[in-house]
C-alpha cells in the first residue's frame, strides 16, 4: 500500500524525491519504494522524520513499535540527541492519546506554557476521567537557586520563571482530577508521563534542558526503564507539597 502520508509530507515541506535521495544516500529508486509502502531502516526513518519535521509514528504506523517490541525489552523508543529535536507532532500525540494519567515533573516546563491551548486539553482529559499530575519546583528551594546557578543564568532566573510558570497553571487547581504541587528535589530528570509511554529529559550539568537528550520509553511486561522513571515520579510526589500560589 503507498505511504501517502509521506508523500503529503514531502509535498508540505517541499521536499522532492531527489533530495531525499540525498539526505538519504540512497538512490532515488529507493525513495520510490518507500512511497510505495516499504519501511526504510530505523535511522533512515528519523532522518527524514526530522527533515520533514513530522512525527515517525505518522509517517510510518506501528513500525518503530514493532521494532522496540522485537528488539529492546527496556522500552527504549527512541533516543534523541536533544528536548528540542524530538518532534512536536509526538508530544501532541502523547497527549492525546492518554486516557489515564498524565504526569509532569519539571522546574518549570517553560516550553510546556508556549502551547495556547493545553490547558483547554488537559481540562478536556480531565473531565473525561484522566488523572493530571503536575509537579513544578519550588521556587525558594536552595535546589532551584543552585540549577539556576549551574546553568550560568542567574540565581533567581528559574524562580522567575517557575512564577510564569505557576501563573500559567493556576486556572487547573479547581479543576476536578487534576493536582499541583510543588518540590525541592534535586531535578536529575525531567518526566513527562502519558498512560504507558513517556519522554524523559535527563539533564546535564551547565546545559539548559532543551540542550540535553530526550528518551522516548513504553511500558514493557517484564521491568524496564519507564518502571524506573516512573517510581522516581512517585517518590518525588510523595514528597511534594500541595500548590498555594502566589499573586
Amino acid at each position: 500500500m503507498a505511504n501517502e502520508r509521506l508523500r503529503d509530507a514531502l509535498e508540505r515541506a517541499r521536499v522532492s524525491p531527489a533530495e531525499l535521495a540525498l539526505l538519504t544516500e540512497c538512490d532515488v529508486k529507493t525513495v520510490s519504494r518507500w512511497l510505495g509502502g516499504r519501511v526504510p531502516h530505523p535511522r533512515t526513518r528519523f532522518k527524514i522524520a526530522k527533515r520533514l519535521k513530522e512525527d515517525e509514528d505518522y509517517l510510518w504506523p506501528g513500525a518503530r513499535r514493532a521494532a522496540a517490541d522485537a528488539t529492546d525489552s527496556t522500552g527504549m523508543v527512541q533516543f534523541y540527541p536533544t528536548r528540542g529535536s524530538v518532534p512536536p507532532n509526538l508530544w501532541d500525540r502523547l497527549l492525546d492519546g492518554a486516557t489515564a494519567e498524565i504526569d509532569i515533573l519539571v522546574y518549570v516546563g517553560m516550553f510546556l506554557t508556549e502551547k495556547p491551548d493545553l490547558l483547554d486539553r488537559l481540562r478536556r482529559k480531565a473531565s473525561a476521567g484522566t488523572r493530571v499530575r503536575i509537579l513544578l519546583g519550588d521556587r525558594d528551594s536552595n535546589v532551584v537557586k543552585q540549577r539556576s546557578i549551574d546553568e550560568g543564568i542567574g540565581q533567581e532566573t528559574i524562580s522567575a520563571k517557575i512564577d510564569h510558570a505557576n501563573a500559567f497553571f493556576r486556572p487547573l487547581r479547581a479543576v476536578q482530577n487534576v493536582e499541583v504541587r510543588s518540590h525541592s528535589t534535586v531535578l536529575y530528570n525531567s518526566i513527562y508521563r502519558f498512560d504507558n509511554e513517556m519522554l524523559v529529559n535527563p539533564h546535564v550539568y551547565g546545559k539548559t534542558a532543551p540542550m540535553a537528550p530526550a528518551m522516548h520509553l513504553r511500558k514493557t511486561a517484564s521491568y524496564g526503564l519507564f518502571d524506573t522513571y516512573a517510581g522516581s515520579f512517585e517518590a518525588v510526589w510523595d514528597a511534594s507539597t500541595q500548590q498555594e500560589g502566589r499573586a
